[in-house]
């Protein structure tokens, strides 16, 4: 019992880190000379932009932004009332509050990143130099980390769900 325990603990706060690398680093978008985020966008690794309401469809970017730090809130959360739900239950029972919580923030993830692919190409610069270099790129490793953590917060979700305390 005390592997499965260190198992699930070690396999939330790796949802948690792949939260937070997800919305803090600065690779959702990128191209060749250019790579961008929910935050601002950087050209040739020294002018960077912070995105504003020059943006067309910045509300867009700021439900992504919404979305995905309150995921990342809820995904800590799930963890601390993860860790007194194992002090403070009874024998037997399961870590249902923990779960819920835990689901939400995999909802969260999951809104904020298909906002984001169904709205990429929505969210551009009324500048046409920012416009003409951003519209040719890929989706970088922080859009794919937060894919890989909604799926990471959803089966933590369902082990919490599955998980009875024990002795």
């Amino acid at each position: 019992m005390l592997v499965l325990l260190f198992f699930i603990i070690a396999f939330h706060i790796t949802s948690a880190a792949l939260l937070f690398i997800a919305t803090i680093d600065n690779a959702w978008w990128v191209g060749e000379d250019f790579f961008a985020d929910v935050w601002k966008i950087c050209i040739n690794n020294t002018n960077c932009t912070e995105i504003s309401e020059e943006f067309v469809d910045y509300s867009i970017l700021r439900a992504v932004q919404a979305s995905m730090i309150f995921s990342t809130i809820l995904c800590c959360i799930a963890f601390f009332i993860f860790l007194l739900q194992l002090f403070r239950l009874k024998q037997g029972e399961r870590f249902l509050l923990t779960a819920t919580i835990q689901l939400m923030s995999c909802l969260c993830v999951m809104i904020g990143a298909s906002i984001y692919t169904d709205r990429r190409q929505d969210v551009h610069s009324k500048n046409e130099e920012y416009y003409l270099l951003t519209s040719e790129g890929s989706y970088g490793y922080s859009y794919i980390l937060a894919w890989v953590s909604f799926s990471f917060t959803l089966i933590s979700s369902l082990m919490y769900m599955i998980l009875r305390k024990r002795k």
